[in-house]
């Protein structure tokens, strides 16, 4: 069975977008039951992965440490640890991602600092200017899949999973 699905650019948005050539549906957010590698199938998809998008979408996994410039989370109240730990953390957590999207965002849901917990560390799509710098870099870096290693922001420490 075919995917329905492909992958169109927005004249008005400059953007791209999904397209269910079935349905006639269109969205901005990756369709529900795609995977990463179903999405690189996908026609149109080298659109998602040009030199450098309009946008991108990733997920993150943050710990913050009380050298953040908030050091406080859903989790913990005040945040004591170093930032030496948190990257040990994030290395820890890496280690039993290797690789696997729904690892990442398994443990987003759970460890990550952010209110993007809430949705797997899903932070939806951005432009260039919208995230800190060192966020922004990092995930305009990395190929639709891709894990980033530990990327450090005013925020804390992340591990980025760009996902569109």
């Amino acid at each position: 069975m075919s995917i329905p699905w492909e992958v169109r650019m927005s004249r008005s948005r400059r953007q791209p977008y999904f397209f269910n050539t079935q349905t006639q549906e269109s969205s901005w957010t990756t369709p529900d039951g795609l995977s990463i590698d179903e999405i690189k199938t996908l026609q149109g998809a080298d659109l998602l992965m040009g030199e450098k998008p309009a946008q991108v979408r990733a997920s993150h996994l943050l710990v913050k440490h009380r050298g953040s410039r908030r050091p406080s989370s859903w989790r913990e109240e005040k945040i004591t640890r170093s930032k030496e730990e948190a990257i040990e953390l994030l290395h820890q957590y890496a280690v039993q991602i290797d690789g696997n999207a729904d690892k990442f965002a398994d443990l987003a849901s759970k460890y990550s600092d952010c209110s993007s917990h809430g949705n797997d560390g899903d932070l939806g799509w951005f432009q260039q200017g919208m995230m800190q710098k060192p966020f922004e870099d990092a995930t305009y870096g990395l190929k639709i899949g891709q894990i980033s290693d530990v990327i450090s922001t005013d925020s804390g420490v992340h591990l980025i999973l760009r996902t569109g």
